[in-house]
């Protein structure tokens, strides 16, 4: 494991500690690590966990991909709604291959 690897671990600890947080977890895309954050249902994304995670250079989705609309970067997952948040210190160094 990295050492940016073991700070996001420790950044989803922290993250999964908050009420309103039912999972969180890292994922990759093709190319990105993400922080996604799966909060309890009717609860909104605490203002707290956005300034925790864009102080480990983590921004959500929306604004790294430059995605319109209003809280692009959440879906709903279930019950819950799912936030994406796209690790900006290692973009673009993840790959990922299609197998024939």
């Amino acid at each position: 494991m990295t050492d940016r690897e073991a700070e996001l671990e420790r950044l989803v600890e922290r993250a999964r500690q908050h009420e309103a947080v039912a999972d969180a977890f890292l994922a990759k895309s093709f190319t990105d690590r993400l922080v996604v954050v799966d909060l309890e249902a009717g609860e909104s994304l605490p203002r707290e966990l956005v300034t925790l995670f864009t102080s480990h250079d983590c921004y959500g989705a929306d604004e790294v991909y430059d995605w319109d609309g209003e809280d692009s970067s959440a879906g709903e997952f279930g019950d819950a709604t799912r936030y994406q948040f796209v690790d900006q210190r290692t973009r673009g160094e993840h790959r990922s291959y299609v197998a024939e």
